[in-house]
């Protein structure tokens, strides 16, 4: 497998998060699980349900050591999108989804849950108004909003004791 990175360009393979400072070409030599940066939805992306599922899936193929608790969120994600539309295509793919990430095929599972986008913008319709923030549960461990520096300290005057 060849990848071509512009420089600056992250690619997360095998949990390991590698970034490039110029443009390179990595040739993979063996089974290994990768997702390019471009690829990669962000926590506060996954306004829909099916953008969910795929930070879902997205977690179990990027952070191995969460897939167990992402495999959960999964089910739970897609067992709600199950209850909530009657759409074929939604329904076929998201059990062609399921199979593919019991497979161990999350990659294949993200390209398909993409593919149902437009079926669920057509589904929701215009009007109906996305959360700003994902649910809690999709927002990455370690992190539980944007990051803040820590309050500065008040530093202790200086003496004006002038003896």
């Amino acid at each position: 497998m060849h990848l071509s990175l512009k420089a600056g360009e992250r690619v997360y393979i095998n949990g390991a998060v590698v970034r490039v400072d110029r443009k390179v070409a990595l040739e993979l030599m063996n089974d290994a699980t990768f997702l390019l940066e471009g690829h990669v939805l962000q926590a506060e992306e996954a306004t829909t349900p099916l953008r969910q599922l795929y930070f879902a899936a997205q977690t179990i193929l990027i952070a191995p050591a969460q897939a167990g608790p992402a495999r959960a969120l999964y089910a739970r994600i897609e067992e709600g999108i199950l209850a909530a539309t009657t759409e074929p295509a939604i329904r076929d793919g998201l059990a062609a989804a399921h199979a593919l990430v019991e497979a161990g095929r999350a990659f294949e599972a993200l390209k398909l849950i993409r593919s149902l986008y437009p079926a669920e913008a057509a589904v929701l319709g215009p009007s109906t108004p996305l959360p700003d923030m994902p649910p809690a549960a999709l927002v990455a461990p370690g992190r539980s909003g944007p990051r803040r520096r820590p309050p500065l300290r008040a530093r202790p005057a200086p003496s004006s004791d002038k003896a």
